[in-house]
């Protein structure tokens, strides 16, 4: 299941090289995960109330090309893997068809500060699609 967030690069989000500074990416897809969430029909409150606390355990970036100040990226992201406690996502970062930077964000289901196997019925919407 593939979704897409996308925003204009606003001055702020660029460094002195006129390229976008490099966190911004990973923020990029901080954004972009609350529309992965819902696509799988896994609203963050809803999981919160229910106990599961998905944080972020691991994320990497590969650049590809730099971003600019005017520049609308737009980031797709993809379920690459499910395991017992823990979903990798992959964000794609993209400027029209030119491939800027994918993100790796690893989520761990947390309970009481523990990892914690997701909820059968969780864990069935994040193999879906």
């Amino acid at each position: 299941m593939s979704e897409v967030w996308s925003s204009p690069v606003r001055y702020v989000e660029c460094d002195q090289q006129g390229v976008v500074f490099n966190a911004h990416y990973l923020t990029w897809a901080d954004e972009a995960s609350n529309g992965w969430w819902a696509s799988h029909g896994l609203e963050w409150d809803d999981l919160v109330a229910r106990g599961v606390d998905p944080v972020v355990k691991a994320s990497s970036l590969e650049w590809s090309s730099s971003a600019r100040w005017g520049d609308t990226v737009a980031v797709d992201a993809e379920t690459e893997k499910v395991g017992r406690t823990s979903v990798t996502v992959r964000f794609t970062v993209r400027v029209g068809e030119r491939v800027c930077c994918v993100v790796r964000n690893t989520y761990v289901s947390v309970a009481d500060g523990r990892a914690n196997p997701w909820p059968d019925d969780v864990r069935a919407r994040l193999t879906e699609g």
